[in-house]
C-alpha cells in the first residue's frame, strides 16, 4: 500500500470513534410508533402513493427475471447452486385472477435433456389451469394458494392487505439494513405477519412470517420466511420496490427483479381463461403427505425387495431384522413403509434405516425414523444437515417427532461399513465424488446388485445417462473397493444390467466422431 493510503487509511481508523452515529442504528426509534398503529399505517401508505392511488389500481402485468438457490440438491451444499426463471404475471387484483407464465432455466439437467422447462399456471374464482407443454391440469391446490398469496403480497396490495387484516399491532423494533425499523404486526388467516417502515421514508421494507411450504422446503416445517422489498422505482405515482430477495430460516433463497410494470393496462383476451373448474375450497392435503404405496413390490435378489414410485424405497430381510432403504418425501410416506416392514416380517425388528443422500426430499421421512427409535445410517457430511433436520420446529402442523420428541440414534458411514453376515450381508460406500460426494451406495455381495443413491436416470426416449458425471463417479467407486457388479438400481431407476450403464457411460465419454472406424 501506498504511504499516502497507509496514513489516510491511519487517519480514518482514528477518527471513527468521533464519527456520530445516526440513533436509528444506535438503538433508539425514530419513525411512526408515536403515533397510533393505524395512523402509522396509513403514513406508510400515504408514502407509497396514497391510499387512494392504491385502491385505484385494478390490476397490473410485470415481466421479470431472477435466480432460486438449490439448497434442497446442491451437490456441496454451499455455496448453493442456482436456477434462472422468466417471468411474466398478470395480478387481477379486483376480479381475484393470476397468470403466471415462467420459463425456468434448470443448470443440473443433462445433455440429453432439456434446461429450459415452461409452465404456466392460471386462477380464477371459478377455474384453474396447469399448463407444461401440451399438457393442462387442473390446478393443484398448493398452487392455488400460493397465487392467493401473491395477490395479498404483491407490493402494491401489501400494506391494503395489513388495512384490512385483524389484530393490528406494533411489534418489537428491528434493525435492518444498519437502521432501526418499525414493526407492524397484524394477522393473516391465523397466521402473524409484520412489515418493517423504513424510520425515514416509512416505506415498507421487508415483510416477515413464520409458515410452513409445500415445495421442498416442507422437510423444514416452520420456516422463517422475509421478503426484503428493495430498488425502488416511481410507477404512475406509486413508489414500488422492482427487487424482492426471499430469506428463508435466515438465508437468501431467491431473488426476483421486476424489469417492467404496467398498472391497468390492456389485458389480451384469454389471458384468464382456464379449462378446469376450481375445486370447492376445503383442507388442502399437501403434495409430500401423499400415502406410501407398497402394493407392487418388484423382487431383485432373495430377501430384497424393491417398491418403485417417485422414490424408490425397498425392504432388505436379514435373520436378525428389517433394513429399510430409504425415509424418503415425509413423515407420512415413510411412515407407510416402515408400517409395511413391520406387517411383512412381524417376527423381526427394523435393525436399520438407511438414508444415503443429503437431497431434502431424499431425506424428508427421516424425522419418523427418529420418532419410532430406529438406528439410521448416514453420510459422515451429512450429519449436520440432518441434525437441523430432526431439531427444526414442526408446531403449525405437527408430526410424530413434534407430538413425540426423540433423540435421533445417527450411525456414521465414513467409510466400508457392513450391516449384517454372511449371504445376507450389505456393505455401503461412500462415494465422494465431485457431485456425489454426499452419498453413499449400497452393495449386496450375494447377488451382486448395488444400489447407486441419486445417481442414475436414464431418458425415457434416448435412454442415454440423465448425468453421465454421476455414473462416471459410481464406476469410480465401485472400482476403488473392487465391487463385482451384475445390476444397479437407484433412487429414481429401476434395475438394470450394470454392463448396459458401462456402455451408455463409455458413450457419454466419447466425443464427436470418437469411436468410429473406417
Amino acid at each position: 500500500m501506498p504511504a499516502l493510503s497507509r496514513r489516510t487509511s491511519a487517519l480514518v481508523i482514528a477518527l471513527a470513534p468521533l464519527v456520530a452515529v445516526p440513533a436509528a442504528a444506535a438503538g433508539s426509534a425514530t419513525g411512526c410508533e408515536t403515533l397510533a398503529p393505524r395512523a402509522c399505517l396509513d403514513t406508510a401508505i400515504d408514502a407509497m402513493g396514497g391510499r387512494a392511488r392504491l385502491e385505484s389500481v385494478s390490476h397490473i402485468e410485470w415481466q421479470g427475471m431472477g435466480h432460486t438457490l438449490l439448497m434442497e440438491q446442491s451437490y456441496r451444499q454451499e455455496p448453493f447452486l442456482a436456477s434462472y426463471q422468466r417471468y411474466h404475471e398478470w395480478l387481477d387484483f379486483t376480479g381475484a385472477r393470476v397468470r403466471s407464465e415462467q420459463t425456468l432455466t434448470w443448470p443440473q439437467a443433462g445433455g440429453t435433456s432439456p434446461t429450459d422447462i415452461t409452465s404456466t399456471l392460471v386462477m380464477t374464482p371459478q377455474g384453474g389451469d396447469y399448463r407444461s407443454g401440451e399438457r393442462s391440469q387442473p390446478l393443484p391446490g398448493s398452487a392455488r394458494v400460493v397465487l392467493d398469496e401473491r395477490l395479498q403480497l404483491e407490493p402494491m396490495r401489501l400494506l391494503l392487505t395489513a388495512d384490512h387484516a385483524t389484530h393490528l399491532r406494533y411489534g418489537k423494533p428491528q434493525m435492518l439494513h444498519g437502521v432501526l425499523h418499525t414493526s407492524l404486526a397484524f394477522d393473516v388467516d391465523g397466521r402473524t405477519w409484520q412489515v418493517l417502515l423504513d424510520p425515514v421514508t416509512h416505506l415498507p421494507d421487508a415483510l416477515q412470517r413464520t409458515r410452513t411450504f409445500d415445495d421442498f422446503w416442507y422437510a423444514w416445517g416452520d420456516v422463517s420466511e422475509q421478503i426484503d422489498y428493495d430498488n425502488w422505482i416511481l410507477v404512475d405515482g406509486i413508489h414500488y420496490p422492482s427487487t424482492r430477495i426471499e430469506e428463508r430460516n435466515g438465508k437468501v433463497w431467491r431473488s426476483t427483479q421486476v424489469l417492467t410494470v404496467t398498472i391497468d393496462g390492456a389485458t389480451p383476451a384469454g389471458t384468464f381463461d382456464t379449462t378446469h373448474a376450481r375445486p370447492a375450497d376445503g383442507p388442502i392435503a399437501s403434495r409430500w403427505e401423499q400415502p406410501f404405496d407398497g402394493k407392487h413390490p418388484v423382487a431383485l435378489a432373495p430377501g430384497v425387495d424393491l417398491y418403485p414410485g417417485a422414490w424408490n424405497t425397498a425392504l432388505i430381510r436379514q435373520d436378525d431384522g428389517v433394513v429399510v432403504l430409504e425415509s424418503p418425501i415425509s413423515p407420512v410416506y415413510t411412515a407407510g413403509l416402515l408400517d409395511l416392514a413391520r406387517q411383512r416380517y412381524p417376527d423381526l425388528p427394523i435393525k436399520a434405516v438407511l438414508t444415503t443422500s443429503d437431497s431434502w426430499p431424499h431425506a424428508g421421512g427421516v424425522r419418523e425414523a427418529v420418532a419410532r427409535h430406529l438406528p439410521i445410517y448416514a453420510l459422515d457430511l451429512n450429519l449436520p444437515l440432518l441434525q437441523r433436520l430432526v431439531d427444526a420446529p414442526h408446531r403449525i402442523h405437527p408430526d410424530h417427532l413434534q407430538q413425540q420428541p426423540a433423540a435421533p440414534e445417527w450411525r456414521n458411514v465414513s467409510g466400508r461399513t457392513v450391516i449384517g453376515s454372511g449371504t445376507q450381508r450389505i456393505e455401503l460406500y461412500p462415494l465422494r465424488g465431485a457431485d456425489t460426494g454426499r452419498q453413499y451406495m449400497v452393495y449386496f455381495p450375494a447377488s451382486r446388485l448395488l444400489y447407486a443413491s441419486d445417481t442414475l436416470v436414464l431418458d425415457p426416449k434416448s435412454g442415454a445417462l440423465y448425468q453421465p458425471e454421476l455414473m462416471a463417479e459410481v464406476a469410480q467407486a465401485v472400482d476403488r473397493a473392487h465391487l463385482d457388479v451384475r445390476t444397479v438400481f437407484a433412487m429414481h431407476q429401476g434395475p438394470t444390467p450394470w454392463k448396459q450403464v458401462l456402455a451408455l457411460l463409455q458413450a457419454a465419454n466419447q466425443g464427436p466422431g470418437e469411436g468410429a472406424t473406417d
